[in-house]
């Protein structure tokens, strides 16, 4: 606009036209007038806070920005963009009067799983055409994880409860899962912190605790990550799957342990921690691995985790490899997501189709339920 009121005053000049002239000054003026207006930087400080800073996709999260002027002069208005896994959000700040400080709310949407990162802000004046802008980075990054989306899901229950002394045990206990079952005489080679002093002082002879792990209920699942397995839109539902159903094992305390073909390996005791530990790993995950097998080298040469597997997968993938693993698992469950014909039969496993995450889940409390 600039380059064009110039050449109007010097052809409006050129030619005698008053008319051009007058037009090319108007234009002049007004450019002129929106670098005035924005040529005053923004001074101001900002703070911005983002809670919670772990959120399933699709779902808003709350920010809080507090702006203050620390100018002994009034600031005036001037917009401030916040920005997260691209998407942005602009908010509009009221003129603040010296040492004057105030508070905004606004919410940030991300749709992509993943670990977002928010901000730095990006403090901005304009003038009312639009002609210049002033632009200003300014603020500290935050970190958002955006977790998968979760269905509500039933847990399976199975094999034997917390505290059960009764039954079979496990030889692979988890730490922290360890029952009193029985305080008997020391003999060499027993732990020495398992010691039972009052036995001891009442018996008159060293006792120890004897401890042991029950059975408890265990739940793998086998996430198919395999690149040509899926297409991006149907292994996003696989994912949301998958974290809907270690979300309900985890909620229930069961020993719970994510799996996938790329190699990772996730076991956790179960509880709150367990399903933030899952739910972590789940925001991360992606189609990755050259390996051509659905069943991963950790998984196969593994002594096996027990209780129940299921493995979620493509609708067109190949599953009768899985027969074998029906020794090391009590039930097994095969999840075909997406467009196909469906995977095909395996011995002593059930195969659930489904389109989504959301018909799976549905389809998944039906046949437990």
């Amino acid at each position: 606009m600039f380059v064009l009121a110039v050449l109007l005053v010097a052809f409006g000049q050129w030619a005698g036209q008053p008319l051009l002239r007058a037009l090319g000054a108007v234009l002049l003026a007004a450019v002129l007038a929106a670098v005035a207006v924005t040529a005053r930087p923004v001074r101001v400080v900002v703070t911005r806070s983002v809670y919670p800073d772990r959120v399933e996709r699709g779902r808003p999260v709350l920010a809080r920005l507090r702006v203050r002027n620390p100018a002994t002069r009034r600031q005036a208005p001037f917009l401030a963009t916040d920005r997260a896994g691209g998407t942005a959000q602009t908010v509009r700040i009221r003129a603040l009067p010296a040492s004057a400080e105030a508070t905004y709310h606004y919410e940030l949407t991300i749709s992509t799983r993943g670990k977002a990162t928010v901000g730095p802000l990006l403090l901005h004046r304009a003038d009312p055409f639009g002609l210049a802008t002033n632009r200003l980075p300014t603020g500290e990054t935050a970190t958002l994880w955006v977790h998968p989306r979760q269905y509500p899901a039933r847990a399976l229950v199975g094999a034997h409860p917390r505290h059960h002394h009764e039954g079979a045990i496990t030889d692979d206990p988890l730490r922290g899962s360890m029952d009193l079952r029985d305080v008997r005489e020391y003999v060499p080679g027993d732990e020495v912190r398992h010691l039972h002093w009052k036995a001891t002082a009442r018996t008159g002879r060293l006792m120890v605790r004897d401890l042991a792990d029950p059975q408890q209920p265990r739940f793998t699942v086998l996430l198919d990550t395999r690149p040509d397995s899926m297409r991006p839109s149907a292994f996003e539902e696989a994912v949301d799957l998958t974290a809907s159903l270690l979300g309900a094992s985890t909620r229930e305390g069961q020993h719970s342990r994510l799996v996938t073909s790329s190699g990772l390996d996730v076991p956790t005791p179960g509880g709150s921690h367990a399903a933030r530990t899952l739910l972590d790993e789940l925001c991360l995950v992606r189609q990755r691995g050259d390996d051509e097998s659905l069943v991963p080298a950790a998984l196969a040469a593994s002594r096996g985790f027990g209780g129940c597997l299921v493995v979620v997968t493509a609708a067109d993938a190949e599953v009768t490899s899985l027969a074998w693993l029906r020794r090391r698992y009590s039930t097994i469950f095969v999840f075909a997501i997406g467009e196909g014909g469906g995977a095909g039969a395996v011995a002593g496993a059930r195969v659930l189709v489904a389109d989504g995450a959301e018909h799976g889940v549905r389809r998944w409390n039906e046949v437990i339920g």
